[in-house]
């Protein structure tokens, strides 16, 4: 692999996962992790809300189901573009004043996509949550050696970016379970309860966090002369993209190439998000010895599970063992990706992680954004496959810097 991977190839040392000086401790440490790692949830989870409740948003609202990928789209285009922009935008500001900001306006977004009469209305409210996506998630991402003593950064900063990795594989089901019980307006409502909740926890739990340095736009666009972390965004882009083509229409999936009743999709993506939270924690631990190692096999395990999935999704069994596999793949996607962005720019977190943001929002949205004439044109079958082409990019890449000397990795 490249250069600036190779110095890290162990556990991410605490001191160097954040930019940020001096360190401002939190009288209750770990209760101001959990906020900002439940911040981040709540961000993801928003983000991943529509995909439990496809179905029943189209059909209420009156769009295909190809077009329904624009809720999708939408937010995570705006993450994409905000995401740097935020930061740069933020500079002294203090940032628990702007999570908590924040975490307000997700809370209205929330209510007022529980209350749209119509796909554009929708859509007006999902903009809303593109800002919050991209600064809720860049901002956090260098709290976590603010907040704890320098031996314990590590395991705070895999606390606060749990967050993502849960909601990236536990949101969707969730919003299915309660969109089955008392419906998808319902859903959005109690997303917009939990981010109030959220914002008084992390008001009442955070020290003030003033800015240590501001960041100029000069110096988060040098750190695209990063060779390792510029391999990092491409095989963040190909690796998104290619999983949410195919994840934004699991539901269709399910119910119409496999045939489950709507009875079975919350137990279903709970079994998803279950296998998502192992892989998460799997992925965590392989990631931190090679994180190239990690992603071939994440890559490979993605590729196969949908290749699998056209050609043998129609038998319930079969579908069924196919999205637990999915589920463990994915579920390591974002925690390995991250361990490759802090391994690769550990003296400049912040802006690292923002750049990865971006690229990783713009992977939903490109991959939300395909489907949407693949599904209509060709249909979901023909989209596994196309997904599932994306996946030979970020192989290819990853198999180059598999062939660099394993003392170099």
């Amino acid at each position: 692999m490249t250069r600036g991977i190779s110095r890290q190839n162990s556990a991410i040392p605490g001191p160097q996962l954040s930019d940020s000086k001096p360190r401002l401790e939190a009288r209750r440490p770990w209760l101001a992790v959990t906020a900002v790692g439940m911040a981040t949830f709540c961000v993801v989870t928003t983000e991943m809300l529509p995909v439990g409740l496809f179905v029943p948003i189209t059909a209420a609202l009156e769009v295909s189901v190809g077009m329904g990928g624009f809720m999708l789209f939408v937010p995570a285009i705006l993450a994409a573009l905000l995401a740097p922009l935020v930061v740069l935008g933020a500079k002294g500001a203090d940032r628990r004043a702007i999570l908590c900001g924040l975490l307000a306006l997700l809370a209205g977004a929330n209510a007022a996509s529980a209350l749209a009469p119509s796909m554009p209305w929708f859509l007006a409210a999902r903009m809303l949550v593109g800002f919050c996506i991209g600064g809720v998630w860049a901002i956090a991402g260098g709290l976590a050696a603010r907040l704890v003593a320098p031996g314990a950064v590590g395991l705070a900063t895999s606390i606060i970016f749990g967050g993502v990795a849960v909601a990236s594989v536990l949101g969707v089901p969730l919003g299915a379970f309660i969109g089955g019980l008392a419906g998808w307006r319902a859903a959005f409502g109690a997303m917009a309860a939990l981010c109030f909740g959220v914002l008084l926890l992390n008001a009442l739990s955070l020290p003030p966090l003033p800015a240590a340095r501001t960041l100029r736009a000069g110096q988060m666009l040098s750190q695209l002369g990063n060779p390792a972390l510029r391999q990092g965004l491409l095989i963040t882009l190909c690796l998104v993209a290619g999983h949410f083509m195919a994840y934004t229409y699991v539901r269709p999936l399910l119910q119409s190439l496999a045939g489950f009743g709507q009875g079975w999709i919350g137990p279903l993506l709970f079994a998803y998000g279950a296998a998502g939270v192992a892989g998460n924690f799997l992925g965590g631990a392989a990631a931190a010895r090679s994180p190239a190692a990690t992603l071939r096999a994440i890559a490979a395990g993605l590729l196969l599970t949908l290749l699998c999935f056209s050609v043998s999704g129609q038998f319930r069994p079969a579908a069924g063992a196919l999205l637990l596999a999915w589920g463990l793949a994915y579920g390591a996607v974002s925690v390995s990706l991250q361990t490759w962005m802090m391994k690769a720019a550990p003296d400049a977190v912040e802006a690292a992680t923002s750049l990865f943001v971006a690229v990783f929002n713009l992977g939903i949205a490109a991959g939300s954004l395909l489907g949407v004439p693949s599904v209509d044109a060709l249909g979901l079958r023909a989209n596994l496959w196309l997904a599932a082409a994306l996946m030979l990019a970020p192989m290819a890449m990853l198999a180059r810097a598999g062939r660099v000397p394993p003392g170099s990795r």
